[in-house]
């Protein structure tokens, strides 16, 4: 949705890395946007987002105006609902965002068609509901997940930390902190969900201005709960810091636990 980071230049990098051209897509998408949500302040640097693209080798720019995504915007008839996963979540904090979400990608996909699709993953909710969708709908793509790109300190690169003054932005790292402390526990033995999710909320207890949203340990794909970690599990926290709702998660499975606090910084 532009406002581009490392964390968006990252997957330009690896889509080059992988394909013969690389085509982006910047659009501020109102339809996934909730009634009290941040539509109107959310950042747009149309200009500079050009500049780090031309500057990365992007072939193709898609930055359609509303009106010709949405020809019949008072009118819509036709949503994309991937039903039961897009009230999971994120979807279930915010009531009709992953509909907007898959309406949007399935328009996309249908207009530029292309082969490989590159997401970050620290929208994990959202990866998982896009692969459903792809895969009930018999998209021809490819989705690629890419490893989330964090600040030196450890935050998860978003746009919205732009919202975040100085103080907001120190409490922001008890996200990273709740989940680097559960990996910690993981790697020391613990497979326990509800212990796992404990000593994450310890964590937060630490910063008693930022208000968890949600803190779960779940399959990747279903994002149903699970009461052990016996298998690639998703580890996924949501919270707000101010007014600011900042998402975040790890991956536990094995060695994969440790690369993904690891990633690129």
């Amino acid at each position: 949705m532009g406002a581009l980071h490392e964390g968006h230049l990252s997957l330009v990098r690896a889509a080059r890395a992988q394909c013969d051209s690389v085509a982006v897509s910047i659009f501020v998408n109102p339809t996934q946007f909730g009634p009290t949500e941040d539509l109107s302040k959310y950042p747009r640097q149309f200009d500079r987002d050009c500049r780090l693209l031309e500057k990365e080798g992007v072939g193709i720019l898609f930055a359609p105006p509303v009106e010709e995504i949405y020809p019949n915007s008072n009118n819509r008839v036709t949503w994309v609902l991937v039903e039961g996963l897009s009230e999971k979540l994120d979807g279930r904090s915010r009531p009709g965002h992953f509909r907007g979400v898959t309406t949007i990608v399935a328009k996309l996909f249908h207009i530029l068609e292309p082969d490989t699709a590159f997401f970050g993953q620290k929208d994990a909710a959202q990866l998982a509901v896009i692969r459903r969708m792809v895969q009930d709908l018999n998209f021809p793509v490819e989705i690629v997940a890419c490893a989330i790109v964090r600040e030196s300190d450890g935050l998860a690169m978003s746009s919205r930390n732009a919202y975040l003054n100085r103080e907001e932005r120190v409490r922001a790292l008890v996200l990273q902190r709740s989940l680097e402390k559960v990996r910690r526990q993981f790697l020391a033995g613990e497979r326990s969900s509800a212990k796992l999710i404990a000593a994450a909320k310890e964590v937060f207890s630490s910063e008693p201005e930022v208000r968890l949203d949600y803190f779960e340990v779940v399959d990747p794909d279903t994002l149903d709960p699970v009461e052990q970690v016996s298998q690639k599990t998703l580890v996924a926290v949501a919270a707000y810091v101010g007014a600011t709702r900042l998402i975040d998660n790890l991956v536990l499975d094995g060695v994969s636990a440790q690369k993904q606090m690891d990633s690129p910084r």
